[in-house]
């Protein structure tokens, strides 16, 4: 007599599921909400906070300045040695109770937020422009106004590190990204640094003070090289609204008054984040109003 063996398979999960769950899904899908998946998502914004993390160091050691390679990242206050161990994204913050786990000092809230921000800011580049040369360039852009909006809160200054070489990195991007042409952006450049040079060159003649540095000139310049004409206006538009509005409100808690110094760089940043993330839906929205 012949024994039969019977082998069972599993079943593979999609099989057990309905039409229904079938159509949910396709729709949900198409919905673009599961356009990547999360654990890849996840990924991108680990690699984020470990651009963070070195955005940090940027921002620390470039207004001093120091090289971004040695000495070993150490503490501010009693020069300790940051161990490998100490040096992970958010996580080291958190164990460490944010704190220096040699002298005790605190550690600014700021190192973990730039992580975090970093992180972010790469899934929505990912989600919004999709895996591509494009997405590249603008989150190195996006990166490069992140350390330069810190910089210029803190010393009120651009370092020129910065904006000369993200201006030769915009201009290359148009020939390898298409987003826009290298018309566009060398327009953007020569629009982005000939407006805000006529601009400071006439508050010196009217006012005989330097009421522009030439670091915001420049930082313009890096933006329309990545972004075109059309993202030099919308910066300066938009940056120059809201620098306005938190200068006339600083202006008026100070005693200063009109002779408060506020960095024009963040606002110009700000101006710049929006561009990339929302233009087109801000452009629109701006024309239904004044017709």
């Amino acid at each position: 007599m012949t024994t039969k063996i019977l082998i069972f398979r599993p079943i593979p999960y999609t099989y057990h599921l309905s039409i229904c769950d079938i159509l949910f899904l396709q729709r949900f899908v198409e919905s673009g909400v599961l356009e990547w998946p999360l654990i890849f998502e996840l990924f991108i914004f680990l690699f984020g906070m470990a651009v963070g993390s070195f955005l940090n160091v940027c921002i620390y050691r470039l207004p001093r300045p120091l090289s971004l390679i040695r000495p070993r990242s150490m503490c501010p206050s009693c020069q300790a040695k940051v161990a490998f161990y100490d040096n992970i994204p958010v996580l080291s913050y958190l164990w460490l109770r944010g704190r220096c786990r040699h002298c005790g000092a605190a550690i600014s809230l700021r190192y973990p937020m730039v992580e975090v921000v970093s992180g972010l800011f790469a899934v929505a580049i990912l989600i919004h422009y999709g895996l591509s040369w494009e997405a590249l360039f603008l989150y190195a852009l996006v990166a490069a106004l992140l350390v330069v909006t810190f910089i210029d809160i803190d010393h009120q200054i651009i370092p020129d590190v910065i904006t000369y070489p993200g201006i030769a990195v915009g201009f290359l991007a148009s020939f390898l990204t298409g987003h826009i042409t290298y018309k566009e952006s060398l327009f953007g450049i020569i629009l982005g640094g000939g407006i805000l040079l006529l601009v400071a060159s006439g508050y010196n003649l009217l006012t005989k003070r330097e009421g522009m540095g030439g670091g915001d000139i420049k930082l313009l310049a890096m933006i329309g090289a990545f972004l075109g004409w059309k993202g030099v206006i919308f910066t300066i538009f938009v940056g120059s609204a809201i620098g306005a509005a938190v200068g006339t409100v600083s202006a008026l808690r100070t005693e200063k008054g009109q002779k408060l110094a506020i960095p024009f760089g963040p606002f110009l940043s700000l101006g710049a984040l929006l561009f990339i993330f929302f233009g087109p839906q801000i452009i629109g929205w701006y024309q239904q109003i004044i017709r």
